[in-house]
């Protein structure tokens, strides 16, 4: 399978993200009379024409594609499916998106891909999401994976390398990597970034090189903690390969989840916006804390935000009212976890604490609260956690390390509309 054609297909008048974010995969609306986008739930279509439907399910498994005709059957397409696929395509700036039933199907399904075209090899740099890595190093779909640095890519690069991954900011470190730098290094290897902290309101990888954009889209996509699903943001070529591998495999995207997801589209530049400015004040105030020892807050901002306490986190996540204890992140309300114990459980020990998830980091993934009630919910855990001979209060003066952080006091949070990644 060559997913390496160059195919150029005409894109709309750039509109700003705020604007494509609300009307993206809605355009035709109302040509058809209405207002909100309609929900498929058709599993099959009906064809009289047997010979003509035979016709077309034989080019879209030659091709991948499908013509403008009446849907065939749920595992090919859905209508409503369609139209969050488009969304999230503009928005990534790219020129198509291929969306499955979780995040994790999504990149099993690039996997495939790759081992298709007899590119078993893939390089990636930890920390990724745990499971990412888990299916990475335990080679269940026959790949093989060498872990670098991002200095490292290019040297680490062999003839069946079929892919270079990436995650930044990283879960649940928040660390980030040069994605221009990183593109560059891979040649002519398709780059995938996992976007799934950042969304494209704060970076749009393939505008740095990348040919791949992964999503988890039960995150900040969807907003609300209520579906399940991931999507691939990628050339027509790529998404091609992978439409005919979602086909043959069955990891389809449920069209309520579909409608659901483009639903959250429409608020994401907001949601974003006003959950980062809270965490960049969160994360200033966690490092001026002496019960905190480091905090990780990424340079272009973001809603996630983790620390390392001086006590016990298990008390921190035990002590917590407002703020829910669970695994998951980009919701509007707050959710905190352990990610050693939890999201990354399944990434060997000295993997897991050589890519600096230390078994005293805590990840908050910062909701819509008002920022008071959150703080005066972590303050009381983190007194509840705290060693003894630390106090809460001290004052700048015993501020724990922000790793990668620029400044983060409330007024020194730029609004995001106003930068100039935020169109």
């Amino acid at each position: 399978m060559d997913t390496d054609e160059d195919v150029t297909y005409p894109r709309p008048v750039t509109r700003a993200l705020a604007t494509e974010a609300v009307h993206a995969g809605r355009d035709d609306l109302a040509g058809l009379g209405l207002h909100a986008p309609p929900i498929d739930l058709s599993t099959t279509y009906p064809a009289a024409d047997s010979r003509g439907e035979a016709a077309r399910i034989d080019a879209f498994a030659a091709d991948g594609v499908l013509d403008d005709g009446p849907p065939v059957y749920g595992r090919l397409g859905n209508p409503t499916v369609a139209r969050f696929e488009t969304a999230l395509a503009r928005l990534e700036g790219a020129e198509s998106a291929v969306a499955f039933a979780s995040g994790m199907a999504a990149l099993t399904a690039v996997l495939l891909v790759r081992l298709g075209a007899g590119l078993r090899h893939v390089v990636a740099v930890r920390p990724l999401y745990g499971c990412s890595d888990h299916l990475l190093t335990a080679g269940a779909l026959g790949s093989e994976v060498t872990w670098v640095d991002p200095a490292g890519i290019a040297d680490a690069i062999r003839p069946d390398t079929g892919l270079v991954m990436v995650e930044s900011p990283a879960n649940p470190t928040l660390a980030e990597v040069d994605l221009r730098a990183v593109a560059h290094a891979c040649g002519s290897v398709p780059l995938l970034v996992d976007n799934t902290f950042a969304t494209p309101v704060l970076q749009r990888p393939v505008a740095d090189g990348a040919r791949l954009v992964l999503h988890s889209a039960t995150k900040y996509l969807g907003g609300h903690g209520d579906v399940l699903g991931g999507v691939v943001a990628c050339d027509e070529g790529f998404a091609r390969e992978l439409r005919k591998v979602r086909f043959a495999t069955g990891g389809v995207l449920h069209p309520l989840a579909g409608y659901l997801l483009l639903r959250g589209l429409a608020t994401l530049p907001v949601r974003v916006t006003a959950a980062s400015a809270t965490a960049a004040d969160l994360a200033g105030r966690l490092a001026s804390d002496p019960r905190v020892s480091r905090v990780h807050y990424p340079r272009i901002g973001g809603a996630m935000v983790s620390f390392e306490v001086a006590g016990d986190p298990h008390a921190v996540t035990a002590g917590v009212r407002l703020i829910t204890p669970a695994v998951s992140l980009g919701s509007v309300d707050s959710l905190i976890q352990h990610p050693a114990s939890i999201s990354h459980r399944i990434v060997d020990a000295d993997d897991r604490r050589a890519a600096g998830v230390s078994d005293r980091l805590l990840r908050l993934s910062v909701g819509l609260e008002d920022v008071e009630d959150l703080w005066a919910d972590l303050d009381r855990a983190l007194d509840a956690a705290a060693p003894p001979t630390a106090t809460a209060g001290a004052g700048a003066g015993s501020a724990g390390a922000v790793s990668g952080a620029r400044p983060a006091r409330t007024a020194a949070v730029t609004p995001l509309a106003s930068r100039p990644d935020a169109r």
